[in-house]
């Protein structure tokens, strides 16, 4: 078979042709959309490699709309915590760099998705949609007719029918617990509110950092709360103390603010944060850094993943049938809210220090 006519037979990423061009994939993006920032030459470089590749090349999207479909999981954080801001903030700059449209559209019903699903495929000026924060496995299987790209943002599809974009949540989770584990911690409480995907995957980092150092007696160390509040995580630290003291030496939280609550909380009970107990969080929100002492927590790339998320739908117009899932690597920001484990420590994990 020619080189041509394998060429034909498999799907060409945008990748590709900004590697052939030696741009940048939004630079590609930019180039092959028709919106502005490009010289034209380059321009005419780009789009001579996505041809010569049989790239479909997507129709111009300068003016046109894409539907944001928030979850009321992610209008709550963004009242809240401000994780969605961030995201919304990522993809709104990207938006306004192409010229694209973004409305939002809350969704908490059936009836909801219907009517979004019904709006987005009669409106020619629709070139897809984002669901921020739905994991809903129902609305992906009642989207199985629309034929307009849908990319999953802060989400993932397990049957990979549809697109997305999130941190990469396992890694994140193993990387703040190995973290732990090298100040010498073993008695790691992990602090979550489960329910999402992508906090379970934050949950199964942990369980993967302690297997993998031999830690084998974690039962009764996962503490969940009912909510994504400081308050919560401070009813469950102080429930868990005056029931089994500090049995533990070191507290790995899904989020910020439960990381937060949870150290204030030791404080009040009369613990240093970090001499007695260690604190780490994630997400690294702002107030991290302004907190006392400042959190050591592991950064999600907030701002990246709505930005990913419109350049990976504008690509999938190109690419319908092929769904991929991106993936943004985190990193851990050291503050103070961590320190090796302390000698006046017992073998227990018990602090013996007040």
């Amino acid at each position: 078979m020619s080189g041509k006519r394998q060429r034909q037979n498999r799907s060409i990423r945008l990748e590709e042709i900004a590697k052939r061009c030696g741009v940048s994939v939004s630079t590609a993006s930019r180039a092959l959309n028709g919106t502005a920032g490009v010289r034209p030459e380059l321009r005419e470089a780009i789009i001579s490699a996505a041809r010569e590749l049989n790239y479909a090349i997507p129709p111009a999207v300068a003016g046109r709309k894409v539907i944001l479909a928030a979850s009321s999981v992610a209008m709550v954080d963004y009242a809240r915590n401000q994780f969605t801001y961030y995201v919304l903030d990522g993809l709104k700059e990207r938006a306004a760099a192409l010229g694209i449209e973004i409305v939002t559209r809350p969704v908490s019903t059936q009836q909801d998705e219907t009517a979004l699903l019904e709006e987005a495929g009669a409106d020619e000026t629709v070139v897809g949609c984002l669901f921020l924060s739905l994991d809903d496995a129902g609305i992906l299987e009642r989207t199985e007719a629309f034929e307009k790209p849908i990319v999953l943002v802060n989400g993932d599809d397990p049957l990979m029918r549809r697109s997305s974009v999130t941190p990469c949540n396992r890694s994140a989770g193993r990387l703040a617990c190995t973290h732990l584990l090298g100040l010498g911690h073993r008695r790691i409480l992990f602090l979550s509110h489960r329910g999402r995907r992508t906090i379970e995957r934050r949950l199964e980092g942990w369980r993967d950092a302690l297997t993998a150092a031999g830690v084998e007696d974690i039962d009764g160390m996962v503490v969940e709360v009912g909510d994504w509040l400081p308050e919560e995580a401070g009813n469950v630290i102080r429930k868990r103390l005056e029931e089994k003291g500090a049995d533990f030496t070191a507290i790995l939280a899904a989020g910020d603010a439960l990381a937060l609550g949870a150290a204030q909380t030791l404080i009040d009970a009369g613990y240093k944060v970090p001499e007695d107990i260690s604190v780490c969080g994630m997400d690294d929100l702002p107030l991290a850094a302004f907190s006392a002492p400042p959190l050591t927590t592991m950064h999600i790339p907030m701002r990246e993943i709505g930005s990913t998320a419109l350049t990976l739908l504008l690509d999938d117009m190109a690419q319908a049938g092929l769904p991929r899932r991106v993936e943004l690597a985190c990193r851990l920001i050291e503050r103070d809210s961590c320190a090796p484990l302390s000698r006046r420590q017992n073998v227990t994990g018990a602090a013996d220090s007040i």
